[in-house]
């Protein structure tokens, strides 16, 4: 294969729609537009969601309920396994999560979860532990802190 031989896929590359270039194209005159009215003119249309002056559905049904999850802190799930990451000894704290990319800008606090194995001595120090993460860590020989 030579650089000149280079051809795109066929099929790949489609001619432009070239509208209002004569009638005997198919797209000629109105091109595809239909006759005058408020869509024939540039720049015309409606916003989506009106529904010609009558109230629009959106504004017709009833809000209802209240959701706290939008307020609520954003928690980032850590598991056990992931921790295997983090040398044996090291201390686990939320700024090495966010340096070790297991935590976004966007979480506020970290949770262990008791997924995975452990096979490390790590103390952890965060804000949220389950009952069987804090066993497992314990149980590889680490200790779990207060953050």
């Amino acid at each position: 294969m030579k650089a000149n031989e280079l051809k795109p896929a066929p099929g790949s590359r489609k001619t432009r729609k070239r509208v209002g270039r004569g009638e005997s194209s198919g797209w000629g005159k109105t091109a595809g537009r239909g006759h005058k009215g408020q869509k024939a003119r540039s720049g015309g249309g409606v916003k989506a969601g009106f529904e010609g002056g009558q109230m629009p559905l959106q504004r017709r049904v009833p809000k209802r309920g209240f959701n706290q999850a939008r307020f609520s802190p954003r928690c980032a799930e850590i598991r056990l396994g992931e921790l295997n990451r983090f040398a044996d000894g090291a201390e686990v704290t939320e700024a090495a999560l966010r340096e070790a990319g297991l935590m976004k800008r966007a979480d506020e606090h970290a949770k262990v979860l008791g997924t995975g194995s452990l096979e490390r001595k790590l103390t952890v120090r965060v804000t949220k532990i389950t009952a069987g993460a804090r066993r497992a860590i314990e149980a590889a020989g680490g200790s779990v802190a207060e953050p």
